[in-house]
């Protein structure tokens, strides 16, 4: 008899869990980098889908919209002046830090999730840019990670849209997210959150791809695909140009 309780009360859990899911799209997956890039936006729409009404006393629905990436190592190097010349003292490699990183939500993060909800699911700086080991003759080393937060933020790169997530009537939600036009390629997360009393409902998860396009993407590739070629063609760009030059300005000068 106890077993069957159990397995129901599990089963009720369940149902709970699962009364609302986020149904989202994205107005693209794909961001192509041309010579004139000079920025973009990521349009993320949705609907919340219920299974049945929200229990009496449960606090409002908040939506939070998270597009992250890419991850990877960064360096880096503390300065001081010596003897009226600015060196590098200190260097620090911080494991992992997105490269770009963009939170929108309805309310601000700490009203609407839980920390332990932050920590589980990794959203937030704090648990997204990592400092794990350090020499031990390193003073303060989490300066160092402040230090790419603090830059990145100032390049546009790092962002908190609080209020930006428009919700309507409980059900329909959009937010249009803007892209630098400092883009890096690489693999992008884009993730929305539905949470009800600081704690996570259900997220949705997909992809974008962000990559080179048009000439720019032609000359990467023959940059690095055909050294010799993209070295003899410089070379010659190069000739041409001072010739056509010189031709103008014997032209001018006649």
């Amino acid at each position: 008899m106890r077993g069957w309780l159990i397995a129901l009360m599990f089963l009720a859990t369940l149902g709970v869990a699962r009364a609302e899911e986020v149904v989202a799209g994205l107005s693209q997956n794909q961001v192509s980098i041309t010579a004139f890039f000079d920025g973009s936006e990521i349009f993320v729409f949705g609907a919340v889908k219920r299974e049945a009404p929200p229990p009496p006393g449960a606090g409002p629905l908040q939506v939070l919209v998270s597009i992250v990436g890419p991850v990877g190592p960064v360096t880096v190097r503390r300065k001081e002046r010596v003897a009226g010349i600015w060196v590098n003292t200190d260097e620090v490699v911080v494991d992992r830090a997105p490269y770009f990183y963009a939170n929108a939500s309805t309310v601000p993060l700490r009203e609407m999730l839980s920390h332990t909800d932050q920590m589980r699911h990794r959203i937030g700086l704090q648990w997204l840019v990592g400092l794990r080991g350090t020499p031990e003759d390193i003073a303060n080393p989490f300066d160092f990670r402040d230090s790419v937060v603090r830059l990145r933020s100032n390049q546009g790169l790092y962002r908190e849209l609080p209020g930006a997530v428009r919700l309507l009537e409980d059900t329909l939600f959009d937010v249009s997210v803007p892209l630098p036009a400092n883009l890096v390629e690489g693999d992008y997360t884009a993730r929305v959150f539905l949470t009800r009393d600081r704690n996570v409902v259900d997220s949705f998860e997909t992809n974008i791809t962000v990559r080179r396009g048009g000439l720019e993407d032609w000359i990467y590739r023959l940059a690095h695909d055909h050294p010799l070629i993209y070295g003899v063609l410089s070379v010659a760009l190069a000739l041409g140009l001072g010739w056509a030059a010189a031709a103008v300005f014997r032209y001018v000068r006649s």
